[in-house]
């Protein structure tokens, strides 16, 4: 009879331990947000990917929806991806990874930032980062191929080589070009065969820089294993 009797009282003490930790889970401020931690910026200012991400202080972990927290942060332009997650007991991470611009279009004071992937994301009014190509084609864009051609030529330039890039030019998706910093002429052609026409390219210019080649005024690798130098 007496465990009987114990039997209630147990069930009723289960259930309120079980209340207890739910209100510290669901309600209480000992787990709820105090910081809002961003990684992986570097020009993106962290101040505006806490507000977009609309995350308030005070808000308790498991309250915190960090899947429209994600799609908030992701409406960026220059944010690439993005994931939010809670970090108990009292901080909600971000991550982000930032677009890495490739060339930027336009003209002074109206000019665009632009990833390998053809997507212009910021606007700038200065000079553009180091090794970021100014591109010109008539309608740049993710789905305009001579833009894609041009970024597929820079992205598979060695980084060394891509710095030497004064300009790239692209009138058709078959007709690339761009022009070295000491005003060489590199006939690019179509979108086929980058690697091995960033390869002769690349092996090209260490010639010339050793003096094993003469400089030439224009150098032709729309076929690599035949390049033309005139």
């Amino acid at each position: 009879m007496p465990s009987r009797r114990r039997r209630p009282i147990q069930v009723a003490t289960a259930l309120l331990a079980l209340g207890a930790v739910a209100w510290v889970l669901w309600g209480s401020p000992l787990l709820a947000v105090r910081t809002v931690q961003v990684d992986g910026v570097s020009t993106l200012p962290a101040a505006e990917v806490r507000e977009i991400a609309g995350v308030a202080d005070g808000t308790p972990l498991l309250r915190v929806d960090v899947s429209a927290a994600r799609a908030r942060v992701a409406q960026l332009p220059q944010v690439d991806s993005v994931e939010v997650a809670r970090g108990w007991p009292n901080t909600v991470v971000i991550t982000v990874v930032e677009r890495k611009p490739v060339a930027v279009v336009g003209t002074p004071g109206r000019r665009s930032l632009v990833d390998a992937d053809g997507i212009l994301f910021d606007t700038i009014t200065g000079d553009a980062p180091a090794g970021v190509v100014p591109l010109d084609v008539a309608n740049p864009g993710s789905d305009d191929p001579p833009t894609m051609a041009a970024l597929g030529a820079l992205v598979a330039l060695p980084a060394d080589v891509r710095h030497r890039v004064a300009g790239a030019q692209a009138a058709s998706a078959e007709d690339v070009s761009m022009t070295l910093d000491d005003g060489t002429l590199v006939r690019w052609g179509t979108a086929a065969d980058t690697e091995a026409k960033a390869a002769a390219l690349a092996a090209i210019l260490d010639q010339i820089e050793a003096q094993t080649l003469e400089p030439a005024d224009t150098i032709d690798v729309s076929t690599p294993d035949a390049v033309v130098l005139r």
